[in-house]
């Protein structure tokens, strides 16, 4: 459930909407935001964006026009969600990671007619200080580690490290590596889930 915001006054809104948003949160007008958000000190939902259920923004955090959040998703502190990116159900944003959404900005041309897509598939994470480049897909359940800047599309399970970042292995839905048997298949410590490498990609199995 989405409640429409309409309305500036924090302090008068935290409890009646369903969401709770600190008092020296900034809410724009015509903001939608789930049921049982958390928006913590400082952060600012621009007009238009769109939050869903039981997400935690942290603080100093932007999320700007027309940006859309699934469910259960986590922005740490200091991160900036820029217009272009979209980020499906339990995506983890790390501290202070970064996002663009142009591929050449210049300070005197405006170039908002030119934004890229990024899009952050269901259950990825996005490590601390990593710098993803507008114009790509992040798959399912990816993980990019702390600093990495990411310049190419990700793979559902890719576990991908360093600037400029390379591919170290692949990750299950808990996060943990995979280590392929000689039949392709690998057991996720802890889930116990169960995948399958073939062609050089990766599904879960059971």
């Amino acid at each position: 459930m989405y409640y429409l915001c309409n309305c500036l006054n924090i302090a008068n809104i935290k409890y009646m909407k369903g969401y709770f948003a600190h008092q020296t949160a900034v809410i724009d007008e015509d903001c939608k935001i789930g049921n049982g958000t958390k928006i913590w000190h400082f952060s600012h939902i621009m007009s238009g964006s769109q939050i869903g259920e039981n997400c935690n923004i942290g603080q100093n955090v932007v999320i700007s026009p027309q940006v859309k959040l699934g469910k259960n998703c986590k922005v740490q502190n200091n991160v900036s969600v820029y217009t272009g990116v979209e980020c499906e159900d339990d995506v983890f944003l790390g501290p202070s990671c970064v996002f663009t959404n142009v591929i050449n900005p210049r300070s005197a041309i405006a170039r908002k007619d030119e934004y890229k897509s990024t899009i952050i598939k269901q259950g990825a994470t996005i490590g601390a200080n990593a710098t993803i480049v507008c114009g790509h897909t992040l798959g399912k359940y990816c993980l990019i580690g702390a600093g990495a800047v990411i310049r190419q599309d990700v793979k559902d399970y890719e576990c991908w490290i360093g600037n400029p970042a390379t591919r170290l292995g692949w990750v299950g839905e808990w996060g943990h590596r995979l280590i392929f048997n000689e039949q392709g298949i690998a057991i996720e410590k802890e889930s116990n889930f169960v995948y399958k490498l073939e062609n050089d990609k990766v599904k879960r199995i059971s």
